[in-house]
This record gives structure tokens, C-alpha cells and sequence, in this order.
């Protein structure tokens, strides 16, 4: 069922949380949506029933302007979503977490992890799109598509999934290089599973080794699927998602049994 919680500013977030079985200490799941989408989508609904299933905590929710959450989509900012994802987590969350962060959800997903370290049991990335609104759409303008972007404060460009265009505000690209993350170092140990299609044409698939060599993790398995595009939804496709959960988890209770 869809509440919500209400921010410091007032404005509302929806989300639905499963709590994990009485005294379960294995951690819980995360999932950090896409820019555009909501908490209802295919995979959304596929980790919810893997924690159903597994009486695991999940929670999933709604980033200002998208879904049910209050906001405009075109106001939104890089800093206001991973802000959305930290107060969720500090608030709707207790002990480590595993994210789950799909395309937009992956750059969340590794700011999160710089924010709060000790709360990130594991990292799952989907199509993860970490900086893309400065090296795939800032960087692939020329001097006169830059100019009018700045003057008119967005552009619109061709939507695969919507005859609407989708808009990219030049305030997202300014405030995004307050977020860049490919190029640090981030310091987090955890098992970490970066899924990514080779004929994906929105994310190129050589980001998840950029990612890789972000993360000071020594457990990262980078899974490239040669047919796969963006959505990553294919049947094959989701099923190696699951499997790189039931590894995680099978890494904690591993752990559990030796310490």
C-alpha cells in the first residue's frame, strides 16, 4: 500500500515499505528508480516480490516530481533526489541496506554510498547512469546547442518510450557537477553487481568499468549482456538480477556462519 512521507519543506514523497520477518538481521533492499519512472514498474515489482518471498525489508519510493510524489519532474535536480533517498533511507530504513539504483537510480546509488557508507550493505546497478547530464548530454552539444540551452534553460530531446520529447534543464546540468562521481574514489567494500546491455543507446556499456574503478571494492562483477537495451526488463534479464541478489545474500550468511 502507497503512504507517504512528508519532507521538512512540507511536500510529500510516496513510497511502500515491506518490513523484513520479526529479528531478521539480513539487509534490507533499496531500489532507486530511473529519471522519469516511478515505483511501480517492472523491476520494482520484481524486487518486491523476491522480499516478499524472502522475508527480507524492502522499500521503494518516489523522487520528487515523479509518480505520486509532489514536485514537477522539470524542477528536479541531481542534489534533490539523492537528498529524497538519503532522508528515506535515514527514516524509513534501519541497519545496512542493499541499493538497487536503475540508470538515473545508479548515480543516486554511488552518492548515497558516499553520504551514508556504513548504512550500504551492497550495490546492484542497473544500466547505472552515473554523471550523465554532463557527459551524455553537456558534452555531446556543440557550442550553439550549449548557447541555446543555456538561453532557453532546457532541451528537448527524442523520448524511445513516449512521442513526448523528454526535457533536460540546464540547471540539472549545473547542479549535476556538484554530484560527478566517475573519476573519484569511493571508499566501500561491499559486493557489488553492475548489469549493463550492450545495445543499450542511452548508457554506453564501457560505464560500468568506469564505475568499477570508482569503488575501492575488491568483490565487483561487472554482468554484460550482448543483447540487452536500456530497460534491461527482458525475462533472462531479471533473472540475473535475482541472482546477483540471492550472491549477496549468500555472502551474509556466509559471513554470519564464519564470525
Amino acid at each position: 500500500m502507497t503512504a507517504f512521507f512528508t519532507m521538512p519543506d512540507g511536500s510529500r514523497r510516496a513510497y511502500q515499505r515491506q518490513l523484513p520477518a520479526v529479528d531478521d538481521s539480513r539487509p534490507g533492499i533499496l531500489f532507486l528508480t530511473g529519471h522519469g519512472s516511478d515505483m511501480l514498474g517492472t523491476k520494482a515489482e520484481l524486487l518486491a516480490d523476491y522480499a516478499s518471498q524472502h522475508g527480507l525489508g524492502y522499500l521503494r519510493f518516489d523522487y520528487s516530481g515523479h509518480g505520486q510524489s509532489d514536485g514537477e519532474l522539470n524542477e528536479g535536480t541531481i542534489s534533490q533526489w539523492v537528498d529524497d533517498s538519503i532522508k528515506m533511507l535515514d527514516a524509513l530504513t534501519t541497519g545496512p541496506q542493499i541499493l538497487v539504483g536503475s540508470s538515473l537510480g545508479g548515480w543516486v546509488m554511488l552518492r548515497v554510498s558516499q553520504e551514508r557508507k556504513d548504512r550500504v550493505a551492497g550495490l546492484v546497478g542497473i544500466a547505472a547512469a552515473p554523471d550523465f547530464t554532463e557527459h551524455l548530454i553537456w558534452q555531446t552539444l556543440d557550442d550553439a546547442q550549449q548557447a541555446k540551452m543555456i538561453s532557453d534553460g532546457f532541451i528537448a530531446v527524442d523520448n524511445p518510450y513516449s512521442e513526448d520529447d523528454v526535457i533536460y534543464t540546464h540547471k540539472l546540468v549545473v547542479d549535476g557537477r556538484d554530484n560527478l562521481v566517475l573519476g573519484s574514489k569511493i571508499a566501500l567494500d561491499v559486493p557489488v553487481f553492475l548489469h549493463q546491455g550492450m545495445c543499450d543507446e542511452e548508457v554506453p556499456f564501457n560505464t560500468a568499468f568506469d564505475i568499477a574503478s570508482c569503488l575501492d571494492s575488491t568483490q565487483i562483477q561487472i554482468i554484460l549482456d550482448k543483447g540487452a537495451g536500456h530497460r534491461y526488463s527482458e525475462s533472462a534479464q531479471l533473472d540475473a538480477l535475482i541472482a546477483s541478489l540471492d550472491q549477496i545474500y549468500g555472502y551474509y550468511h556466509r559471513q554470519a556462519q564464519t564470525g
